[in-house]
């Protein structure tokens, strides 16, 4: 499988190919309101665009995060808000990186063989916590600032997915 530096080469064609990733998933997003298509396309040009091992969203769904569209193999279903790198990142309301995630309190073990993983909170366009942005390598350490840039961007520009009206109530973070 190809990992986010291989498919991306240099710094620089990482940078790229998240401002590719942030065009195309824009131009998918636009005009589109069914929810679950817009994150299923957005979640596939991720792992297109950037190699990334496990892609997906995790939406809340009251004290839980409910497994949404992703790309990648068979993942957790449902995860405690507060349990795990996701359940973290839900509680924080805030990036999280794990270079080790053997080395992160309480990681949850969805796929043996991912070794690092960002998680990002996605929230709707008034900053209510609707779910997180989970992505997870192969290799120890794959994660930077140039990542969480990228997927932060990323995840605001998706954040006029949610309406009111998509899964379950909203919550303050």
């Amino acid at each position: 499988m190809r990992e986010a530096g291989a498919a991306a080469g240099r710094i620089e064609g990482k940078s790229a190919a998240y401002r590719l990733a942030l065009s195309e998933i824009g131009a998918l997003v636009d005009g589109e309101t069914d929810l679950v298509a817009n994150l299923a396309n957005a979640v596939a040009v991720l792992r297109e665009r950037l190699g990334f091992f496990w892609v997906g969203v995790y939406r809340l769904d009251g004290e839980d995060l409910l497994l949404g569209p992703f790309q990648g193999t068979v993942a957790c279903t449902r995860i405690a808000v507060g349990r795990g790198v996701c359940g973290a990142c839900a509680a924080r309301g805030e990036t999280i990186v794990v270079p080790d995630v053997h080395a992160f309190l309480g990681h949850i073990a969805c796929d043996s063989r991912s070794r690092s993983e960002i998680v990002v909170p996605l929230r709707d366009r008034d900053g209510s916590l609707r779910g997180v942005l989970d992505v997870d390598s192969e290799r120890l350490g794959a994660f930077d600032e140039e990542d969480r840039a990228g997927l932060e961007a990323i995840a605001s520009r998706i954040a006029g997915v949610w309406s009111r009206d998509d899964g379950g109530a909203p919550s303050g973070g």
